[in-house]
């Protein structure tokens, strides 16, 4: 049984947490205790543990996530109905292999039952296993990694947490649609890296780029099956993390809203936090994200893919060479473009599709200007 990999809270934890006020989030928690595991049929998200931290170069000292509970279950909830297990810890394994196949199980098998995982590292090469979870599921897969590097590493290079997403692009079976970066710095980057972005058609944006207009990021999360946030693209002054020093980097208030926009987005199915450094500071700002994106889970509407295009606005813009369709949903106000299905070539979609824009997007495309994110999403389509 795949859930034989979690080992339960221990009594410490569960101490701290039955001695919470009723108003508390812990005291709404399901929790795995050594005497009880939770009833899935009745949760939506899932929190689990990886104390797992070999790939990474320079390794902390073994990962500990007592303070990040504490912290998040100290906290009061919002206006939520939904209903939110801890299913304990991944152990690390005799081997990392053994780590990752635990948990690519685990997280296979919890997608599988429409429960949203959210994912404390550990180091962020387990990203790598979150994305083999969906081999079951016979899917394209769209990853966005909130990240001040893009984590290549050499093609002979063993998996860690650099060059986990070479692996992906690498090893078959290749189900990466599509992935994006939110928050890179250049100096962190090679130009070959770089390049390397724009030739397979992968999205990424600078940490500028987004600070200076956070509401971009949305349609970009809209569109992803998973979240995988690296702690470092968080400046240390903000997150408390002065052993990996950032001196720039997402505030507190950006990552939060980052958070927010990820379990908001109808799409995500799961959300990997990593690279933390065990501190008791850099724990408060965790437990905020992981606040967020619940409370972001909770006001989610459903749209697409689920809801039907019925409910649409549709607008037809003419260019030059062609016609773009774009649709806005008429509950939230939010547009897509359609990528139209091109039948002479080996379609990646096999069907027309909708791909998150903005309404900047639409404005653009009546003066002419074809939206990146639609081109890039045609080119990939062609590979």
């Amino acid at each position: 049984m795949e859930f034989d990999f979690l080992s339960p809270l221990d009594d410490e934890i569960l101490g701290f947490i039955n001695g919470l006020s009723s108003q508390n989030l812990g005291s709404k928690v399901v929790l795995h205790s050594s005497k009880d595991f939770p009833d899935l049929n009745k949760v939506d998200l899932a929190i689990i543990g990886v104390l797992e931290n070999r790939g990474a170069e320079n390794q902390i000292e073994d990962v500990n996530l007592d303070h990040i509970r504490k912290e998040l279950y100290g906290l009061f909830p919002g206006n939520w109905h939904k209903s939110i297990a801890d299913l304990g810890d991944i152990k690390a394994g005799n081997s990392v292999e053994d780590t990752y196949f635990a948990l690519k199980k685990v997280v296979a098998e919890l997608v599988k039952r429409k429960i949203v995982p959210v994912v404390i590292g550990g180091t962020q090469d387990l990203t790598y296993s979150l994305y083999r979870a969906y081999d079951e599921l016979e899917q394209m897969v769209n990853l966005v990694s909130i990240d001040n590097k893009f984590d290549f590493g050499k093609e002979a290079s063993e998996l860690s947490a650099t060059s986990y997403i070479t692996k992906m692009i690498l090893e078959e079976p290749n189900n990466l649609f599509n992935y994006s970066n939110i928050g890179y710095q250049t100096y962190y980057n090679s130009q070959e890296e770089i390049d390397l972005i724009e030739k397979l058609f992968f999205e990424a944006y600078r940490l500028g780029e987004i600070s200076n207009n956070i509401s971009i990021s949305e349609p970009v999360f809209r569109d992803a099956d998973i979240i995988s946030l690296d702690l470092t693209s968080v400046k240390s002054c903000d997150s408390g993390n002065f052993i990996t020093f950032t001196p720039n980097g997402f505030n507190g208030k950006e990552i939060c809203s980052l958070s927010r926009y990820a379990g908001i987005s109808d799409k995500v199915s799961l959300f990997g936090i990593f690279n933390h450094n065990n501190s008791k500071q850099e724990s408060v700002l965790i437990a905020q994200i992981i606040w967020y994106f619940i409370e972001g889970y909770h006001y989610r509407s459903n749209e697409y893919p689920f809801g039907s295009r019925d409910n649409y606005l549709k607008y037809i813009v003419p260019l030059d060479e062609e016609e773009l369709v774009f649709y806005k949903s008429d509950k939230t106000e939010r547009w897509w473009i359609e990528i139209p299905f091109i039948s002479n070539v080996n379609n990646k979609l096999k069907r027309n599709t909708l791909l998150p824009c903005s309404y900047e997007d639409y404005l653009g495309a009546t003066n002419q200007e074809i939206p990146e994110r639609w081109w890039k999403a045609q080119r990939r389509n062609l590979l």
